[in-house]
């Protein structure tokens, strides 16, 4: 019996993801501060990413780790320090004592944010592009990286870090006609890093086949990614009035889009 373990199941992506991972022969252990209401083939655990000793103890009997949990937006460096740096070195420490060999970390566009579309190289943005985080909450993601490739160097562990686009039902706007992440592509992006045996750390995209991205599948596509979706699906609805500029356009022409200019510290609504 496989046994997956999910932090933040409770929230967004988490919602979208645990009816799409559903199999016989697996189970699905679903962690959260809220309590979760487990469904056949689920098992819900209360508790904390920053609880080291409630973390190894949901990690027994675990074949892999999807880390979703933490802060989502924009908020105080301590918030965002707290929740996503100290909380995903909590989730890395606990699988190491519990001996999971596998963890899949929720990075972000914004760990990347200020990198702009018109210098990118022909192939996209690779998805080991430099650090140029927009926010504290980009910074925060840097640090998750970070932490998982020091589990990988030092102790062994197989670490895929996701920079996520934007991982909804349908594109967020027309920014999103480049980040989108279907909820099927995403549920085949993970099931890509629970079932490749590549060692070490990665870093890879967490997007669709989109015609619009500028952004490398090459690196998800080696370890057996193949999305499947495309935002251009959404585009007829989503522009209006014209082509919009995709260089011209700081919003449309950044990874990290108008969070770029969002005052530093502040929650976004």
């Amino acid at each position: 019996m496989q046994r997956i373990l999910i932090t933040g199941a409770a929230g967004g992506v988490g919602t979208l993801l645990r009816p799409r991972l559903a199999r016989p022969g697996r189970v699905l252990r679903l962690l959260d501060v809220v309590e979760t209401t487990p469904g056949p083939g689920e098992e819900g655990v209360t508790g904390s990413v920053n609880d080291l000793d409630a973390m190894t103890a949901a990690c027994h009997d675990v074949d892999a780790i999807i880390h979703l949990g933490g802060q989502s937006r924009e908020n105080t460096i301590d918030d965002v320090l707290e929740l996503n740096v100290a909380g995903t070195y909590t989730v890395l420490e606990a699988a190491r004592r519990a001996g999971v060999g596998k963890v899949v970390l929720a990075s972000s566009n914004h760990a990347v944010g200020f990198h702009s579309r018109d210098e990118v190289p022909e192939g996209g943005l690779p998805a080991d592009a430099s650090p140029r985080p927009d926010t504290l909450y980009g910074l925060s993601k840097v640090g998750i990286e970070a932490a998982g490739r020091l589990f990988a160097d030092r102790y062994g562990l197989a670490v895929i870090a996701v920079r996520i686009g934007s991982w909804f039902e349908t594109p967020p706007g027309v920014r999103g006609l480049a980040t989108w992440l279907s909820p099927d592509d995403g549920a085949r992006l993970m099931e890509a890093c629970i079932a490749t045996d590549a060692p070490g750390f990665r870093l890879i995209w967490g997007i669709s086949r989109n015609t619009r991205r500028w952004f490398s599948l090459a690196e998800g596509e080696a370890i057996g990614y193949d999305p499947k979706d495309d935002a251009e699906a959404f585009a007829g609805e989503l522009i209006t009035g014209g082509e919009p500029d995709f260089l011209a356009d700081p919003e449309l022409n950044r990874a990290g889009g108008g969070w770029c200019e969002v005052e530093l510290g502040l929650p976004m609504t």
